[in-house]
């Protein structure tokens, strides 16, 4: 069977940014994972059930900080990174909430390529920690929309919120 298909490559080019900070890795995660709380599948279950409006799943995927993220997934391979002969701790997430999503989704699907948000700590070999993410607007600003644009600007200006509430400094790209 061969199904016809157009092709389209799409350059991006993105800006990471790393906080290394003088916090033991267990402290941050414990920090991060109090202030981005993990996202209730249940309960969104039950509201799609229930055919339930969007703000009510708008207010249920918002986090306990100014930010309004929440946690839809967590990833921890320090055990298998040992075994394999790497001792240092880490974990990811994906982060987002669906209110902001969705204005990005409504112009383009293809927008879930970055939204949620990706955000890996780690423990360096010094003791500290260190917090690494994608800027979302450089992600975003591929998809050529302003509307997406604006709303991956946004997500800058929330992640920067998240970073300070967590008690580090604001990166200087998130300042704009």
């Amino acid at each position: 069977m061969s199904i016809q298909a157009v092709e389209t490559i799409v350059p991006v080019s993105g800006i990471r940014i790393e906080i290394v900070a003088e916090i033991p890795f267990a402290r941050l995660r414990q920090a991060f994972e109090a202030e981005v709380p993990p996202i209730d599948e249940e309960l969104f279950r039950r509201l799609v059930a229930e055919g339930a409006p969007w703000q009510r799943f708008a207010r249920a995927s918002g986090g306990a900080g100014v930010h309004s993220f929440g946690s839809f997934w967590r990833h921890d391979p320090s055990a298998v990174m040992r075994a394999g002969g790497a001792d240092r701790m880490s974990v990811s997430y994906l982060i987002g909430d669906y209110a902001t999503t969705a204005r990005m989704f409504r112009h383009d699907p293809g927008t879930m390529l970055y939204s949620p948000l990706r955000i890996e700590l780690h423990a360096d070999r010094d003791g500290k920690s260190v917090l690494a993410v994608d800027q979302p607007s450089s992600l975003l600003s591929s998809f050529g929309n302003n509307k997406i644009l604006q709303t991956g600007r946004e997500l800058d200006r929330m992640l920067g919120d998240l970073i300070e509430e967590l008690g580090l400094p604001r990166p200087s790209v998130l300042r704009r």
